[in-house]
């Protein structure tokens, strides 16, 4: 048994069935062993060791198990880098098996050889190591394996090309031999009674009590209804944690932050007492004001908490474990008037988000293009947006319920993961249809040459479904945006405008399923023929850069700035312009009915 072959052995006891990779020279011994093990775990070849990395992730996000990824040495373990943050910053458990010149080679400046130790030591600063001689083996692969499951984030192994044509030899019975076993034992860390009963009274205190939850409360539903019943509390979500609750519930205000809602603002602006929940959701200026409401954080990462907010208690422990402790010492209010507040506001959202996205554009609205799909969602689809102005509408316009699971980049907010997401979501549940709402600058940075890795994968999933649908402005629409509205600069040519491309014509070409559409009375029926199709299916949707992704708490002089400088090369309107915008956009700010 070579070291490449015992390292595909080990894999399949930690119960590894895909690595998401691409080959090369530098793991040639690995992929001579996979040959030999009857390509058992599956290697799943990606256009791009990007895209490995990015297939990584998504699989870990949607499943709930350690994704891994493998790459040659030099260029291909450069690549895997963006998707290793990318997991590294949404606390998503990855590990990178990564090949390396030979030793013999090493400090000559041979080919391909860069110092992987150094370049990884932040990405995988929680384990990183190279393995010189059989017998760290299997100590080093178990630590990290173990290491990304215990501590959600990225490992790194690191294996020199002449290592994996090594003898495999274990660790002796021996002075300074390092044995290992398989496994990671399941606990769930739970805080001391003083402050369960701490975290309580400052509960039982609040009369406006609002609730955050991020993806550390995915296991906790169950828990966070109770509690929010019991306190009478609105709950919204950050991104990563869209899936935490269902939309379906009244009081359940969305997303917060610059891609939130509406009633998410008013939520923190209004509440006297904050307890967030499995969120380290970074944007301070969207909680309360400092001094107005009590605070307190559960995570179970120590490391985490305290973070964002002047917590008055920092509760270290596992959401669900805590929460079942907490219940029976929360007091149930009896005035349901805040509860009823936020109802309302939320249902007024979702009436202004309808309004929003029958708003007519040229040729499409985004807006109505996401918003239909919304109704037509099974309730056991896997949903992926890429970032930018799409991020916006999944944001705002899906509603997640059921057993329905969503995600995107949210710490790094890099672009490009929404296809390859979906791959790895695919290869972890190939029975659930999965759909990815993604800009033309994503489509035509990654996910065209991903549609490439979807042809030659689908038939293996039992069901076929996955749609891919572009938002294609020809334009980097957030961008665009944001200058406009924090520099009042008009559009820049030159860096923001895209080429159209033929996405659907080019999904056809693969064997796939595609339709351009470009009349607002055809986006719903597009829709239901590719949630019905038997493969998947490309929406090459022709939306208009024009609708704004202006954030809820937008100020008057914002909205005002970003539209003025649309019109800001007409020199003969000027401040007439700016002046009869800004009377005309005060007639529709919250409160005026209108809105």
């Amino acid at each position: 048994m070579k070291v490449s072959d015992y390292i595909l052995e080990r894999l399949r006891q930690w119960d590894v069935e895909h690595v998401f990779a691409y080959p090369g020279d530098g793991i040639n011994g690995l992929l001579a062993a996979w040959g030999r093990a009857d390509d058992k775990p599956q290697f799943v070849q990606a256009r791009h060791e990007e895209m490995a990395a990015f297939e990584a992730v998504g699989y870990a996000k949607f499943s709930g198990r350690t994704g891994v990824c493998a790459a040659t040495s030099g260029p291909g373990a450069i690549h895997l880098l963006n998707g290793l943050y990318d997991a590294k910053l949404d606390h998503v458990p990855v590990v990178a098996i990564v090949g390396q010149t030979d030793r013999s080679a090493m400090g000559g400046s041979y080919q391909q050889e860069v110092d992987l130790l150094s370049l990884y030591k932040d990405v995988a600063s929680a384990y990183c190591e190279m393995v010189t001689v059989p017998e760290q083996l299997p100590n080093v692969l178990d630590r990290a394996m173990r290491i990304a499951a215990t501590s959600r984030t990225v490992t790194a192994v690191i294996v020199p090309a002449d290592v994996q044509e090594l003898d495999y030899e274990p660790p002796a019975h021996a002075f300074k031999m390092v044995p290992s076993s398989l496994g990671v034992g399941r606990y769930a860390p739970v805080p001391s009674d003083a402050d369960l009963a701490r975290c309580a009274e400052i509960l039982n205190a609040g009369e406006k009590v609002a609730v955050l939850v991020g993806q550390g409360a995915r296991r906790a539903r169950a828990e966070v209804e109770q509690v929010a019943g019991i306190l009478g509390a609105g709950v919204a979500k950050a991104l990563l944690g869209k899936d935490v609750l269902p939309d379906t519930l009244p009081y359940v205000t969305g997303s917060i932050g610059l891609l939130g809602t509406r009633p998410s603002y008013e939520l923190m602006r209004d509440c006297d007492t904050l307890l967030v929940i499995g969120s380290s959701f970074p944007y301070t200026q969207f909680l309360p004001e400092f001094g107005k409401a009590r605070a307190v954080q559960i995570d179970v990462d120590p490391s985490m908490v305290g973070l964002r907010y002047p917590f008055e208690l920092n509760v270290v422990g596992d959401a669900t474990e805590t929460l079942k402790r907490l219940i029976p010492l929360l007091d149930q209010k009896t005035d349901r008037s805040w509860r009823e507040t936020v109802e309302e506001n939320t249902a007024r959202w979702w009436e202004v988000m309808e309004r929003r996205a029958a708003v007519s554009a040229d040729p499409l609205n985004p807006e109505h293009v996401v918003h239909a799909l919304d109704a037509l969602l099974p309730e056991n689809a896997m949903i992926a947006a890429d970032s930018g102005s799409a991020a916006n509408w999944y944001a705002r316009h899906l509603r997640m319920r059921g057993t329905m699971r969503g995600s995107l980049s949210g710490t790094l907010a890099t672009m490009g993961p929404g296809a390859p997401y979906l791959i790895g979501a695919k290869f972890a549940h190939p029975d659930r249809p999965a759909i990815a709402i993604v800009g033309d600058g994503a489509m035509q940075m990654n996910g065209l040459a991903e549609l490439i890795t979807v042809a030659k994968y689908y038939q293996q999933w039992s069901d076929p479904r996955l749609i891919v649908a572009v938002l294609n402005n020809q334009d980097l629409n957030q961008v665009t945006w944001e200058m406009r509205a924090m520099q009042g600069a008009p559009q820049f040519e030159a860096s923001q405008h895209l080429p159209d491309v033929r996405y659907a014509d080019f999904a056809v070409q693969l064997g796939l399923y595609g339709t351009r559409v470009e009349k607002p009375e055809d986006v719903e029926p597009v829709w239901r023929q590719a949630l019905a199709s038997e493969r998947p299916y490309v929406i090459d949707f022709r939306t208009d850069p024009a609708v704004p992704p202006i954030p809820p708490h937008a100020s008057l002089d914002q909205i005002t700035a970003a539209a003025s400088a649309v019109l800001k090369g007409d020199s003969d309107r000027g401040s007439m312009v700016k002046q009869g915008l800004k009377a005309k956009i005060q007639e529709f700010l919250p409160g005026s009915g209108k809105e």
